[in-house]
């Protein structure tokens, strides 16, 4: 299982990510795209990095909009496998 971070790692880890914001055992990021198509494309960029890291976040999509939601639930909060995940999704 994943370790938890620690209130100093979350804090230089979630400074080193783009848009992303802290809702206590979570990391959010919230991405608008130009239309419904290209959110989906998005959304499906996004599904096969996270099968590939074996981490998956949660995904809410309102046509153009998308809300990433990541915690590790098996660890009960943040570890680096979100961190990880959320830089892969920047990386997009």
């Amino acid at each position: 299982m994943a370790t938890l971070l620690q209130e100093k790692e979350i804090s230089s880890l979630l400074k080193k990510l783009q848009g992303w914001t802290r809702a206590d055992k979570e990391i959010k990021k919230v991405c608008e795209l130009k239309d419904f198509a290209r959110a989906m494309g998005f959304v499906n960029s996004v599904a096969l990095i996270a099968e590939k890291m074996n981490h998956h976040p949660d995904i809410d999509i309102r046509w153009n909009k998308v809300t990433l939601v990541l915690s590790t639930h098996s660890a009960g909060g943040l570890t680096s496998n979100d961190f990880n995940l959320a830089k892969a999704i920047d990386a997009l």
